[in-house]
């Protein structure tokens, strides 16, 4: 399958896998979705929905660790298996990501 087709057929590739140094995150655009990418420092890649549901705050600015996503504003953590909140608040939309060929792939 070229690029092309798994653009079209599963995923939009958003930048290049260097372009998220290891233990930051970095916002995107995918098909018309405002997201944001995380590179872990155990090389995993996450995204998540851009921006915070509590306040608004940029989600790609946030701290992480191997198992949440820590919101900059407020310190609201968010679960990267599902996107609950670890505090029962509303939680964020994670989406798949996955490296192909050193581009950032995701599915929105």
């Amino acid at each position: 399958m070229s690029l092309t087709d798994l653009r079209t057929t599963t995923g939009h590739v958003v930048g290049r896998v260097e372009d998220v140094p290891p233990g930051e995150g970095r916002a995107f655009v995918a098909g018309g979705t405002q997201i944001a990418v995380f590179r872990l420092r155990d090389g995993s890649l996450h995204a998540t929905q851009a921006a915070c549901p509590h306040a608004g705050g940029p989600l790609a600015d946030g701290q992480t660790d191997v198992d949440v996503l820590v919101c900059p504003l407020h310190l609201y953590a968010y679960r990267w298996s599902d996107g609950a909140a670890t505090s029962g608040a509303t939680g964020v939309r994670v989406y798949p990501v996955r490296e192909v060929d050193g581009d950032l792939v995701v599915d929105v």
